[in-house]
This record gives C-alpha cells, structure tokens and sequence, in this order.
C-alpha cells in the first residue's frame, strides 16, 4: 500500500509474517495454519460495499476498477455477492452455499450467468488483469432492504451475519464503503452498527451527487450542494463513518472504463449553443427535434447524465481527452481514492492484524500445541509494532461497550495521530516538554480511572493507554 501510511503498516506486516514463520518452524499441521493465515495476511485488503438497491454500488465497483465489468442492470448478477481481485486469465467461479465452485465463462460483454439458482449462490470469486485490484479487492453486494428478501439476506451473510459463514466464504472484509442517497435511514444506520468495523475504516459515500438537491437544471450546482452536504454529513456520522464523500458514480464510471470516444464527444459538443432547458427537453422527448438521433441520445445521456450532458458541451469541443478529464475532476473519484488510501486501508490494515490475531488466539484453544501458540501470541502482541492494533481493538470493544466514554475517545486519538504529540491530543509541532507534560497528566487520569471502571473493555483499554503514555512521559534518551 502505497501512501503516508505505509510505514506502520508494513512494520504491521513484518512483525505478523515474523510470528507466522515461527507458528511454522513448530512443524505438523501447523505449517498449513500459517500459510492459511499468511494468505490472508498478504493478500490486498478487501473492501465491501453496501447500500440500498439502486444506490450505484456496481457503477462505483466499475469506476474503482476502471473496467465495465460490475453489471448494473442484469437482475440474475446484481442479486449475489461478487469479488472482485487481481488476475489472470479474467475467469469467475460460482460458489454455492455448500461451497462447491462451479467454474463459469466471462463473455464478451464480461457478464457472468449463473449456473445455479441465486439463492443456492454464496459469492461469486471474479479474477481479471487490473492494476487497481493489485491493491484493494472490492465485493460488491446486493442491496438492503430490497423488494425480495433474498438479496437482503445475501448481504447480510456476508457481513452481519458475517463471522462464520463470512470466513467460510472466504470473503472476510477488512473496510466498508457505504453508498446512500441525501441522508442515511435509520435500518441503513442500524445496519452498519451491526458491522464488523469501526467508524475509522467504514467510509461514507454520497452517491449520485450530479442530481444532488434540484439536480442539473436547479439554481444551485448539484455537485456544489452535495460537497457542502457531504461535509455535514461527515460530521454528523462521525461515530458511523470516517468520512463522506460526494461522487457521480455515472461520470466516474464514464471517465475511468474508456467509455467516451472522438465521436461521443463531437456528438455533444455540436450542442453547446443550445440552452441547458432545450437540451434537456430535446433528450427527455423523442418527440422534440434535435440534431441527435435518438440512439446517439441515449447513449449519451446513459454515460454522462443529464448534468454531464448540460455542462459537458463547451469541454467536448477540445475532443474526448478534455471532456473525460473534466469527468474525472467533476465525479469526485479522485477524493475517493485518496480517502482510501490515506485513511479506511490504514485501519483495515490493523482490522486485518486482528483478525490474524484472534485467528491464532482460537488456534492455541483448539491445537496440541497451545501452550507454543499462547506463548507466539503474547510475545506478538507486546511487540510496539503491533500496539497500534491492540488500541484498534480496544477502540471496537468500547464502541460496542461504551461509545460515548472518554476512554473511547481517548483510544481514537491515539489511532489517529500521525505524530507522539497527536497521540496526546496536541498539534504535531508542539515541543517535547509540553508532550511529556500532557502525557504524564494522561496517565495519571488513566490510573486513577482504573480504581473503578464499568466493565472489562474498559479494564483493557485503560491498561492500552496506560502503555501508549508512558513512554511519552519520560524524557527523552539522551
């Protein structure tokens, strides 16, 4: 993973591979244990989207992928759980609900027909040559609260019910995008307190913001309004999702798959002198004559949208270059790719280590050898490199416990800092003597709450922030 954060994270990696290759060294079926955990562990980290049917889910999938092959129409596709990885040949496998594979063709058209019945399907695993998926595999999932309740239960065996039959599957997420239209439902809400994630690797998307409020034709500029709403959002969910991103699906889709051609782009640029009103009557009225053939409208208006058409036509006239870069400006994609990059893989990154952890910490409760596996464990688990992922747990078990206590936001500060002196709670540059300063009031306050806590969660997190401050309390090593 490439990015600011890609220091600790490696170090994350390192110390996990380190302890892996000693789970080997003891031999035996152990061997496979840990090259079946060390798959998980350097594989890319995989990110699951949701949201209601019709929330553009399969379009954002397309555009993060950069290639047209999530379908956003066929029925028989849009109903089971799809992932999305790097390889080659492009070729998809169906697994049932019994975990049979059933090796299926990718036509031409990169669809994918079933070779079972929907409901019989528990994902399908779709491998195709794409830079984008060497570091991030999506899965794209039905939407909730649907007009059948097999896609909802699709989704939700995936990941509310997502422990068992999640790893079962194989398609164990480590972050979440979450598309909804102006605002959150409170089942939608409801929904992803169920998930297995925290609000640091869960991000919220805007979806559709090119008809965001009175759409294109409205006195407002729709992608405007949905970036001011968006900021709002952000703040209001701040307990739900790390951040919220406005995007146009559609534009993205467009600009990122190689869509647009010359002629598309000539096509909408031979309307600039037209009103924005007699453009959209001319593409919402056959009827209405127009110097377009209908087909060539369609197409149109099916790539770019009625605000991509209306504000397209002066950027088409400098060819289809200029106008997919315009897209790709407009569409918010980029903000999205750096949202993820900078922010919700840095956490799946430590959701991914504690899964590997509690991987190993059921295996020592099961295996000959537990006493071995313990011992791996602990020594794992006191390495500073891996601290950050003990906070991360910590910080899942007070959201569960107790979101609003100031443990938890203390635990989120440390998660979030990017320097010793954020991990106290101040600006990066502050000086050392005020860092240690604020580090020793911290940890008086942790020892003093630890003489009456509510519950174990907190018992263990006080002991985490106990360990993040003390070292920052002592002067430094001369």
């Amino acid at each position: 993973m490439s990015g600011p954060n890609a220091g600790p994270s490696t170090a994350v990696h390192q110390t996990l591979d380190q302890g892996l290759r000693h789970l080997a060294s003891l031999g035996g079926d152990l061997v496979d244990y840990a090259n079946s955990i060390g798959s998980i562990l350097w594989s890319p980290p995989r990110v699951v989207i949701v949201g209601r049917l019709k929330a553009g889910k399969s379009t954002l999938v397309n555009a993060l992928i950069g290639a047209p092959v999530a379908e956003t129409a066929a029925l028989e596709a849009t109903n089971v759980v799809t992932i999305y990885s790097d390889g080659s040949p492009s070729r998809a496998d169906v697994v049932g609900i019994d975990g049979r594979r059933y090796p299926v063709a990718v036509h031409r058209d990169e669809r994918v027909h079933l070779p079972i019945d929907s409901p019989d399907v528990a994902f399908v695993d779709r491998w195709l040559p794409s830079a984008a998926l060497r570091n991030l595999t999506l899965i794209d999932t039905p939407g909730l609260s649907t007009l059948t309740v097999a896609n909802d239960a699709a989704t939700r065996r995936v990941t509310i019910d997502g422990f068992e039959q999640t790893r079962t599957a194989s398609i164990d997420a480590d972050a979440a995008i979450f598309l909804f239209d102006a605002a959150p439902r409170r089942d939608e809400l409801d929904f992803l307190a169920q998930l297995p994630f925290t609000p640091l690797n869960t991000l919220g998307v805007l979806s559709r913001a090119d008809a965001f409020g009175e759409g294109a034709l409205g006195r407002r500029d729709p992608l405007g309004h949905a970036a001011e709403h968006a900021t709002r959002l952000s703040a209001q969910l701040a307990g739900t999702v790390e951040d919220v991103v406005p995007i146009s699906g559609l534009m993205a889709q467009t600009s990122h798959t190689g869509m647009l051609t010359e002629q598309l782009a000539a096509q909408l640029a031979s309307l600039q002198a037209m009103s924005p009103l007699d453009v959209t009557l001319m593409f919402d009225d056959d009827a209405v004559d127009g110097s377009l053939m209908p087909a060539v409208r369609d197409r149109l208006l099916g790539l770019l949208g009625e605000y991509g058409v209306i504000n397209g036509r002066r950027v088409a006239t400098g060819g289809a270059a200029a106008l997919n870069r315009w897209l790709v400006d407009r569409s918010g994609i980029a903000t999205l790719h750096r949202a993820l990059d900078a922010s919700t893989t840095r956490y799946a990154v430590l959701h991914r280590a504690h899964r590997i952890l509690d991987r190993l910490d059921r295996l020592a409760f099961t295996h000959p050898a537990r006493e071995q596996i313990r011992s791996l464990t602990a020594q794992l688990r006191a390495t500073p490199s891996l601290h950050p992922v003990t906070v991360f747990e910590d910080y899942q078990r007070m959201l569960r416990t107790d979101p609003k206590a100031a443990v938890t936001d203390e635990l989120r500060t440390v998660l979030t800092a990017t320097s010793p002196a954020g991990r106290v709670g101040l600006p990066d540059q502050a000086p050392t003597h005020a860092v240690m300063a604020e580090a020793q009031r911290r940890l008086a306050m942790a020892h003093q709450r630890a003489l009456a806590t509510g519950s174990a969660a907190e018992d263990a997190a006080i002991v985490t922030l106990i360990r993040t401050y003390t070292p920052l309390s002592a002067p430094p090593a001369r």
